[in-house]
């Protein structure tokens, strides 16, 4: 099984699923998302975003694919470039941290240590760019796949709770931990990013 982890860039932004290609939560402050959706134009603003990141930033995501097929994909910022961020009340995110934003392992991809894979590709990236942790707001009353991650699923693959919140807990995760998890944690983590969205099956192109 070949498995590549490759940098989000224009060019593979159409392997990403297509709810979350048209998908602006992070992207876009509310008021901005809401009018994007009223105009039909999130795609063209979620293309916009990640441009200028790359641009200003540089690699914001990884793209994960089995035998040249996409699985799956991680999305990450530091929290300047994420205008929904500042609308949570346990904001801000820690200037040491860069924020996940959201995360997506294909169902019949998981448990097979891509999630641990992944987001070791994002520690040993964001470490040589100078940063500490990653950083996220959890859903303490996840019941369905959405933009936000499951604060329970989040402690079980080691992020820690820096600010409590009854609905919205900030957590933290410290880079270098990642860098020599065990197995214990990989199904957790699988499981994690796969309740992140329920898709149909991802086609090759």
């Amino acid at each position: 099984m070949g498995r590549r982890l490759v940098p989000l860039t224009l060019d593979n932004l159409p392997d990403l699923p297509k709810r979350c290609r048209s998908c602006v939560f992070w992207e876009l402050d509310p008021v901005s998302g809401e009018a994007a959706v009223k105009a039909g134009t999130p795609a063209l603003e979620k293309e916009s975003w990640i441009s200028a990141v790359l641009l200003d930033w540089g690699s914001c995501g990884r793209v994960v694919y089995v035998d040249d097929v996409p699985v799956g994909f991680v999305l990450y910022a530091p929290p300047a470039y994420v205008p929904r961020s500042t609308a949570f009340p346990t904001s801000p995110v820690s200037p040491d941290a860069v924020q996940l934003m959201t995360a997506f392992i294909k169902p019949g991809y998981q448990g097979q240590g891509l999630g641990r894979v992944m987001v070791q590709t994002v520690a040993k990236d964001l470490l040589r760019r100078g940063f500490k942790a990653i950083e996220a707001f959890g859903d303490a009353r996840w019941k369905e796949p959405a933009c936000l991650l499951p604060a329970d699923h989040l402690l079980a693959v080691g992020f820690k709770t820096v600010r409590p919140h009854p609905t919205y807990p900030r957590l933290r995760l410290e880079l270098r931990t990642t860098l020599s998890w065990k197995e214990d944690v990989e199904l957790a983590l699988d499981r994690l990013l796969g309740a992140v969205q329920k898709e149909p099956a991802l086609r090759p192109l």
